[in-house]
């Protein structure tokens, strides 16, 4: 069953899953959407986590109609950073695109506040005092209660954790990386990182666009899917050993009467580091494998079994060996 952790230092308690919703209003229309809403609360989700550039706005719309008998009871994540207009402002995380992202966001999502607002990448063209003084202004002036970083690398936040410590300015209390069975890249600094800070973590991504659905593996294709249809995500998981890994997760769940992606999602819930893992479907059927990621017992010894199906990743420092007092 759903339980709840709480955010960081936040006070928040917040579902062990998170719901996303990057497919309202594109590959699931608004009929579809609400069912899965529905779902994801009949089940005890209270997290859901959108963006700006979703669907064009629509997925905060939807989302926004989707909360609005609710909203006292939900916790709501949005983002910032690309581009939501023709302007060559309105993109970036520049105080002017910050300000103005977030009253599009609250007017869309029809709600007084974000409770944790996300940028979205990371912005090399400015700095980062700039992008940190416009959240805090966000923060005090009561449109969002937290904000929230994704895509960004540890030294990034911790770096950012430093000026918001000397300037005494609202820092970032969740982190949003990429996590999966073959994304594991997370493992080496963003998760002791996260621990070390006491930030709360949601990761996107928990069945590879597709790829830990038992629908890939070596030689196996689905007709359509993200994989095959989105270049960005053919990139992404385009190693054989990705495939590989699918092939071993799938088998493995097979011998066990179970979805590969309930497997899949139920690993990344076993992670100590994570709060949540952002779930997402095209409708109602799609989800129920990912929301009986809540009710699976993963043990140790079977998380251990599935981390063997994929290469653990090299650790922060070549030292590998255990260092005792006067080494060198």
């Amino acid at each position: 069953m759903i339980q709840y952790r709480t955010v960081g230092k936040t006070g928040i308690k917040v579902s062990n899953l998170c719901f996303g919703t990057m497919s309202f209003g594109g590959n699931a229309d608004e009929k579809n959407s609400i069912e899965m809403f529905q779902s994801c609360r009949e089940a005890g989700i209270n997290f859901f986590d959108t963006a700006d550039v979703y669907s064009g706005g629509r997925s905060e719309e939807i989302l926004g109609r989707c909360i609005s008998g609710c909203r006292e009871e939900v916790v709501i994540s949005t983002k910032v950073f690309y581009p939501t207009g023709k302007s060559v402002n309105s993109r970036g995380l520049s105080r002017r695109h910050i300000l103005e992202a977030a009253d599009a966001s609250l007017k869309r999502l029809n709600t007084d506040y974000i409770d944790f607002y996300f940028v979205h990448s990371f912005d090399e063209e400015t700095p980062m005092e700039e992008s940190i003084r416009a959240l805090d202004d966000l923060q005090r002036q009561g449109k969002i209660l937290y904000p929230a970083v994704s895509n960004w690398a540890a030294w990034q936040m911790a770096k950012a954790l430093g000026i918001s410590a000397k300037e005494c300015l609202a820092r970032f209390e969740l982190i949003q990386p990429m996590y999966n069975l073959v994304k594991r890249q997370a493992e080496v600094e963003i998760f002791p990182f996260a621990r070390a800070e006491q930030l709360g973590v949601i990761t996107y991504s928990p069945l590879g666009a597709g790829l830990l659905t038992g629908k890939y593996g070596m030689g196996k294709r689905p007709g359509m899917g993200r994989i095959i249809d989105e270049a960005r995500y053919r990139d992404r998981y385009r190693y054989e050993s990705d495939y590989q890994t699918a092939d071993k997760l799938t088998e493995y769940a097979k011998q066990r009467g179970i979805e590969p992606a309930t497997l899949a999602v139920a690993w990344v819930m076993g992670e100590p580091a994570v709060t949540a893992p952002i779930i997402g479907a095209r409708n109602s059927q799609q989800l129920k494998a990912s929301l009986a990621a809540a009710d699976f017992d993963m043990t140790d010894e079977m998380r251990a079994e599935i981390s063997l199906m994929s290469a653990t990743p090299a650790p922060a420092t070549d030292r590998t060996e255990v260092l005792l007092p006067n080494w060198t």
